[in-house]
């Protein structure tokens, strides 16, 4: 790390939002262009910087910005040209001669400790006082905080929430339980405080330190997908991490408990420990989800089976017997899920079922979890569809970090059915949040697959929803006619089965291309995307119509390699094209890219002809492409979705990452015309039946596997996967065991 000093000359770009910058400093004779994160920055500042030279393509030598301090003058000139900066509300440059000149190089102790004195100056009064006093404490609070913080790590701008939400009390707090920010401050874990924690001497045993590991090691493990952790392996985990014996671990598992910190609960033979925040929500998904399922309903006036003959007729088509099955379904019963697979017509019943109820003159509306879920769903069925979050009118708090959604129990949403599709993609929290806004009397039907991959997020809800047997489900069986055509389909059913698919048939839509050596599945993966399937099918674009999909991040098939040999290839660098370098990246101008985590506050505007609205939030496995890099402002803009344009600024692009080649749980909820997949060895929990599966699912005219016909076979026979901790299917079944027992009493 280098260090530089100087006074700031010329602010060129400043986002008032999260405090990046882009400045001139002088620096003895030399003017250097500074960039990074400096909350509070003015003109006319003394600032010191540490931080390290960049070379940047157009504008050359940068100083990028990792801390900073204002450096306060002690002479009289300094110190009036810095009241006069504008720094400090209510003093401009007639004050701040007027201030320097009654004080001198006193001036600053005054404004420390005896500011009343001020009205000891011809026009400043009482409130001009006030004004001064919060903004120069204000400025004080921020500058001590930074300087006692950024030495850990903790970053300008999160030095800044830390303001924000503690105020005066910021080092105090801090000094006292630097575990609080793990819970009160966005971004900052638990390891980031264990290292304040010790540098300030705290002992290994604090309860302060244990209470706050343990929330850690819970939130962690539900991380991977689990509502809950099992005691036994808390305890073991604990022990070895936080480094303290297994009696003081117990002790303060307990105390959480009686605090309200985490949830014990113990169910059959196991103790379950929850963060509270999944524990009211399997709470509340079990209640309102069999509340739902079991009021009664206000009768539809026609003849169903009618209908559906009609229907059957003006398509020219026959419903299979469970198809049927699943359209009386959806009007005699409050809740219902409709699962199957690839080919079993789906689609075709929720646009049979919409016909009946809006000839009823009943309102339907429609959701799914992705933005491109919702968008497929529209064009099957002509009609509007949107995101479980945009159908729910999300919010965000005044703070940035807290999301809310407008629909929920005070304002339901405005229908008498709402239809779900890819419910296997919704975890437990969002699940809970759509259920509140779904009121009584209101139809639910729930549309998904339940094989494919669970959802990113805690809990297995269309699963266990299944299996508690306590909400009607049909299951599609039968695949249709002109589905039996393609074998993506017959072999997606074929492997869910446990059987090898049929490869390789002429004219058909499924290839197997035998290679065993890494590199060269590598160079065959590269020279399909590349050259041979833009030949074959001269309207597939090879950027946006083909997509790898690999089981894994690391490695020479991993999407880490991948995306940099594939964008040599499909986009490589150019004079024409603006790039920018990012960690290990290079994001350039017409890369294909994807957002890998839900971020809601990042902002968007429609850019189509049709709609000119704008709003929040870009989510987890959004797909874009870069439209353009503004090099002066550091930032990177996104089109997502052909329509949505979203401004990343640089702290905003850990979040972005190449997507020629993405992992198949980052596939879930897309289609693309075109699916290839490097077929290899690999840990044997993640390379299974399910992640194949899903895989192929993907794909709507073409699947090529490239690889070790031993790995398609290990794959195909490996039935496992990792378990997921939940007991919201319990939840259901114990409900309805004990409502059976008292009526039966």
């Amino acid at each position: 790390m280098q260090e530089l000093q100087g006074i700031v000359e010329s602010i060129i770009f400043q986002n008032k939002d999260n405090g990046y910058v882009v400045a001139k400093i002088r620096e003895n004779k030399d003017v250097v262009t500074i960039v990074g994160c400096i909350p509070n920055i003015i003109e006319g500042q003394n600032l010191k910087a540490v931080g390290e030279w960049v070379l940047h393509p157009q504008f050359g030598n940068q100083f990028k910005v990792q801390a900073s301090e204002e450096i306060i003058p002690n002479t009289t000139i300094g110190i009036e040209r810095y009241l006069a900066s504008g720094i400090i509300s209510g003093i401009g440059p007639v004050t701040a001669k007027k201030i320097v000149e009654k004080f001198g190089e006193n001036t600053l102790q005054i404004l420390d400790n005896n500011i009343g004195r001020l009205k000891e100056i011809e026009g400043i009064g009482a409130k001009k006082i006030a004004l001064i006093e919060e903004s120069y404490s204000k400025q004080n609070e921020v500058r001590n905080i930074m300087i006692f913080l950024q030495t850990y790590g903790i970053t300008p701008s999160q030095c800044v929430k830390i303001h924000k939400k503690f105020g005066a009390d910021s080092i105090s707090i801090v000094k006292e339980n630097p575990y609080t920010l793990t819970e009160e401050i966005s971004g900052i874990g638990f390891k980031t405080a264990d290292k304040i924690a010790r540098s300030l001497g705290i002992e290994n045993n604090s309860p302060f330190r244990i209470q706050s590991g343990i929330r850690y090691l819970v939130n962690k493990f539900c991380s991977l997908g689990n509502t809950y952790m099992p005691i036994d392996n808390l305890i073991k985990e604990g022990v070895d991490i936080l480094h303290i014996t297994q009696k003081e671990l117990e002790e303060n598992i307990y105390e959480s408990s009686v605090n309200g910190k985490i949830k014990l609960e113990k169910w059959e033979d196991k103790v379950c420990v929850f963060s509270m925040t999944y524990y009211y929500c399997e709470l509340s998904v079990t209640r309102k989800i069999l509340m739902l399922a079991f009021t009664k309903y206000k009768d539809i006036d026609f003849n169903i089976d009618k209908e559906i003959e009609d229907f059957e007729k003006e398509n020219n088509m026959n419903f299979a017997v469970s198809q049927k099955e699943a359209i009386r379904g959806a009007v005699e019963n409050g809740v219902e899920i409709i699962t199957g697979g690839p080919g079993t017509g789906k689609t075709t019943i929720i646009n049979c079922i919409i016909r009946l109820f809006e000839k009823s003159k009943l309102k339907v509306l429609m959701g799914a979890p992705t933005g491109r879920a919702a968008k497929r769903m529209s064009e099957s069925t002509k009609r509007e569809s949107k995101t479980i979050h945009r159908l729910l009118e999300m919010g965000v708090g005044s703070d940035e970090e807290a999301l809310f959604f407008s629909r929920g129990e005070q304002s339901p949403l405005q229908c008498d059915v709402v239809i779900i599709d890819e419910a296997s993609m919704i975890d437990i929290v969002l699940m809970n949040n759509l259920l509140k806004a779904v009121s009584m009397g209101t139809r639910l039907i729930i549309v998904g697959d339940a094989e494919q991959l669970p959802s990113v997020g805690p809990g297995n809800v269309l699963r266990d929803f299944i299996d508690s047997k306590c909400i009607k489900v049909v299951r599609l069986k039968e695949i249709f006619r002109q589905s039996k055509e393609s074998m993506i389909i017959v072999n997606a059913h074929k492997i869910n089965s446990g059987e090898m698919p049929i490869l390789n048939k002429k004219n058909k839509d499924f290839y197997f291309i035998k290679c065993q050596d890494p590199s060269d599945i590598l160079d065959t993966l590269v020279g399909l995307i590349d050259k041979r399937l833009p030949s074959f099918n001269s309207s597939w674009n090879k950027i946006e119509d083909i997509q790898i999909l690999s089981p894994m991040r690391k490695g020479i098939l991993g999407v880490s390699n991948l995306n940099k040999k594939l964008q040599q290839v499909l986009n490589p660098k150019s004079p024409n094209k603006r790039e920018k370098k990012f960690r290990d990246m290079t994001f350039r101008v017409g890369d294909k890219v994807m957002q890998i985590k839900n971020n809601y506050t990042l902002k968007w505007e429609d850019i189509s002809e049709e709609n000119k609205e704008s709003g929040m939030g870009v989510f987890n496995g959004d797909f874009g492409y870069i439209e353009d890099i503004d090099e002066e402002k550091n930032r990177v803009i996104v089109v997502f979705d052909e329509e949505k344009r979203v401004v990343y600024d640089s702290m905003y692009l850990d979040e972005l990452d190449l997507s020629y080649a993405i992992t198949i749980h980052k596939s879930q909820g897309s289609e693309f015309p075109v699916i290839i997949i490097p077929m290899f060895m690999g840990p044997p929990l993640l390379m299974n039946r399910n992640l194949l599966y899903t895989a192929i699912t993907r794909a709507k005219q073409m699947v090529i596997l490239v690889g070790s016909l031993k790995a398609l076979n290990f794959m195909i026979n490996n039935n496992k996967s990792f378990e997921r901790y939940s007991l919201l299917k319990y939840r259901i079944m114990d409900i309805m065991e004990s409502e059976t027992n008292a009526t039966v009493e």
